[in-house]
């Protein structure tokens, strides 16, 4: 008990080290996260807590090294293989300042990465990780090319971390490293670090037998921005066997914003087997935006059958922000999922079509099932400014219990031209304070309204 309550301040103090957020609450007015941005500057007893951890419990180990490698949960960021990888992965966001450690320290650290404990393994390295590469860089370059093959992947593990562009050439080497670990850490550290030379060596990797190294090497090569790796990320997303290597590769056909991959996504879109995989050629095909990406994402929106790819489709038109698709998002507005339906009315609001005549579809929403629908119709409506759709707006209003809702629907009333005596006087007279300050919020102009909660469809599928 006492190793787990000390483990439990411990990460409390790790999260400090950079001064990255340590506390999580709900906020008021957001669904999300608040973060308590409080820092500290107090010293860490390295020796303290690597003897700490030797021993503990996987899972608080893991837990604890989240908190050192800063507050960013299921991003790209991390590697392949860690230490306790098989318990639960952990991520990293990069420190814009680093704390550094004495020289001492930084030594024990050093050692650390040799220990046969994996916490101390895992501990030794995200700690290392907040260091500049100038301090740490040579030593982990060393380390690389060490007899054990764990003391190699936890070293690529750390110059990634630290973005050492000294240790390109030593990781482009270490991509031939017979231990699937210490290749697939490589390439992971060089997609992190950014250095065009290793595309060509990264590229090779597409052909590797291990999945874990194919998946790293594409991610990687998805994060320099180099079209001359286009071809090759083709024909991964057709060809590779491992569902989880072609969605990386359609992420970075988008990330690259490909325009000759949108047959190809297309494709993929239509008939690939795996639903994650269909999901991220929609985000692509979104975030290349080329109109040419609209037929395939209507096709899908039409007649996938997952509700994720239909969505991730619907957002993607949205995204092309192509008028001409506005009876495409229309007939998305009956699908039988509330997401696929709420997106459909933020993607109808992308269009952002001033006076516009309001689909019908829209202004059915503002009586769906589902209070994030109906909030992202009224949304959308106050983006259109149709007076003709003044009477379901009031209508909606005068039967809308959820609070945001209503102060959406008020938004909508206000923007699409509502100005009547009677109405404001219901409104200004309301015995609801928020309808109240809803009113005088939107009589006071179209930009008094900020900030207003931007209703955006769920965060997309990155890899």
């Amino acid at each position: 008990m006492q190793r787990v309550i000390g483990f439990a301040v411990a990460t409390i103090a790790f999260s400090s080290l950079s001064g990255t957020p340590a506390i999580a609450h709900g906020g008021s007015d957001s669904d999300g996260w608040e973060f308590d941005q409080r820092g500290s500057n107090a010293p860490v007893d390295v020796v303290a807590l690597l003897t700490a951890a030797r021993g503990a419990p996987p899972m608080i180990c893991a837990l604890a090294s989240r908190a050192v490698s800063g507050y960013g949960w299921g991003g790209w960021s991390d590697a392949p293989s860690t230490p306790l990888s098989s318990v639960v992965s952990t991520t990293r966001d990069d420190f814009d300042s680093r704390q550094p450690f004495p020289a001492a320290d930084v030594q024990a650290l050093l050692t650390g990465l040799s220990s046969d404990d994996a916490c101390v393994r895992e501990m030794s390295v995200r700690l290392i990780g907040t260091q500049k590469a100038e301090a740490v860089g040579a030593e982990l370059v060393t380390r690389l090319s060490a007899t054990d093959p764990n003391l190699r992947s936890v070293a690529a593990l750390g110059l990634g971390l630290v973005d050492a562009q000294s240790g390109v050439d030593p990781l482009v080497r270490a991509l031939r490293d017979p231990v699937v670990d210490v290749r697939a850490n490589s390439a992971w550290a060089l997609g992190r670090i950014e250095n065009g030379r290793a595309l060509p060596s990264l590229v090779n990797l597409f052909g590797d037998d291990a999945e874990k190294v194919r998946e790293a090497a594409v991610v990687a090569v998805g994060h320099m921005e180099s079209t001359s790796t286009v071809p090759a990320l083709i024909r991964v997303v057709r060809q590779d066997n491992s569902p989880r290597v072609r969605r990386v590769a359609a992420w970075a056909l988008g990330q690259l914003e490909a325009r000759d991959a949108i047959e190809a996504l297309g494709g993929v879109l239509a008939r690939d087997a795996d639903a994650g995989v269909r999901e991220m050629a929609a985000w692509a095909l979104g975030s290349i935006e080329d109109r040419r990406g609209v037929a395939p994402l209507a096709a899908a929106i039409r007649s996938d059958a997952d509700d994720r790819v239909r969505e991730t489709a619907v957002w993607a038109v949205g995204q092309l922000e192509d008028r001409s698709s506005i009876d495409i998002l229309g007939a998305a507005t009956t699908d039988r999922s509330p997401r696929v339906r709420g997106t459909a009315a933020w993607a109808i609001g992308q269009l952002d079509e001033n006076g516009a005549k309001a689909p019908a579809g829209l202004l059915r929403l503002l009586s769906d099932e589902n209070a994030d629908t109906r909030l992202k119709a009224a949304w959308a409506l106050g983006q259109i400014e149709d007076a003709g759709a003044l009477p379901a707006i009031r209508d909606a209003l005068r039967a809308e219990k959820n609070d945001k809702v209503r102060r959406g629907l008020i938004r909508a009333l206000m923007k699409s031209g509502e100005r009547s005596e009677a109405a404001l006087t219901d409104l200004l007279t309301s015995t609801d304070p928020q309808v109240r300050e809803a009113a005088v919020r939107g009589l006071a102009g179209r930009n008094s309204f900020d900030p207003w909660p931007w209703p955006w469809p769920r965060p997309r599928p990155f890899p």
